[in-house]
């Protein structure tokens, strides 16, 4: 029985040192349920926890983004680990919607950052200026195909940060990460596409990679459908680090193609176009799960950072 014993210690450690392997590759994925919050999401004595910022952005105090349907207030919260320098380049993720995440990131980034399994980062939770969809605020600011609003982040955004909060963001593109769900994953996406010379590290939950653009632009017909459709296969592979889920009920799963509104497919297909082009990305797809589902988020989040800031000195 001895020599059991010592045989099955080993199997044991073989199969959890697979299942942590598989975690961190890139590929395809899925999960179903019962979904559980991860035990980075719980509070813990002893972990050392960041300060939260928060403050507001007047339209018009924008150049930018003066109000599309009149005057609006945003918020944005800016999470600081305790661990972070005054004066050093740090590490930072954009989050659109923050608002929607922000109990969630900051005891994430806690545990995380004290285990070192993810850089000392800084978050910037920006919320949009209101609405959804076409004709929006939220929707022209997270569903254009274009630099403008991560422009609005460079411009606008971070320098006050910088200035209010005497913190300093790392100018490394490899150091810059976005995020978001629906809308704000598109976004997210957007945001390194056209600037992967200011973010490489993409995490989106249910992204909106369908035909949601107004106002309408011919150089990008479909909208957001376009970056699976063509300008992924199209273009030189760009040096990004892609996370994506899709929930098996998403929006619009049961319509047809021909609508360029349904979020699995597109999803799907971001996946696909990403793997044909030799992208690092990992994608979940979640069975029984919506648009997305923060029990999905839950179990993921955690993990989905970890992959996403492979490659970068957790110190």
């Amino acid at each position: 029985m001895s020599s059991i014993k010592p045989l099955l210690f080993l199997l044991a450690l073989s199969a959890t040192s697979l299942v942590a392997r598989a975690a961190e590759a890139d590929g395809d994925y899925t999960i179903a349920p019962p979904y559980a919050n991860a035990p980075e999401f719980t509070v813990k004595d002893g972990v050392p926890k960041g300060a939260v910022h928060e403050f507001d952005v007047n339209s018009a105090d924008s150049r930018i983004y003066p109000g599309l349907n009149g005057p609006y207030v945003r918020k944005v919260w800016v999470y600081v680990p305790r661990q972070y320098v005054a004066g050093t380049p740090a590490p930072f993720i954009v989050c659109q919607d923050g608002g929607g995440y922000r109990n969630r990131l900051v005891p994430v980034l806690d545990n995380l950052i004290n285990d070192h399994r993810v850089p000392v980062m800084i978050a910037v939770m920006v919320n949009s200026g209101g609405g959804d969809s076409r004709g929006s605020e939220r929707g022209l600011e997270y569903d254009t195909v274009s630099d403008v609003y991560t422009l609005f982040i460079e411009n606008e955004v971070l320098p006050k940060i910088a200035h209010d909060y005497n913190v300093t963001f790392t100018t490394d593109p490899e150091g810059r990460a976005t995020m978001g769900g629906s809308s704000g994953a598109a976004c997210a996406f957007t945001m390194a596409w056209f600037r992967p010379d200011l973010y490489r590290r993409i995490l989106s939950y249910s992204g909106t990679y369908v035909n949601q653009q107004w106002p309408a632009d011919t150089q990008t017909p479909h909208g957001a459908w376009e970056y699976h459709e063509h300008l992924i296969a199209d273009s030189p592979a760009r040096p990004l680090r892609v996370w994506l889920e899709v929930g098996e009920h998403d929006n619009g799963y049961k319509v047809p193609e021909s609508t360029y509104h349904n979020w699995v497919l597109a999803n799907q297909r971001m996946a696909a176009a990403l793997k044909a082009k030799g992208y690092h990305y990992q994608f979940t797809f979640a069975k029984d799960a919506g648009h997305v589902d923060g029990k999905v988020v839950g179990q993921t989040l955690p993990g989905a950072l970890v992959w996403l800031w492979q490659g970068y000195p957790a110190k």
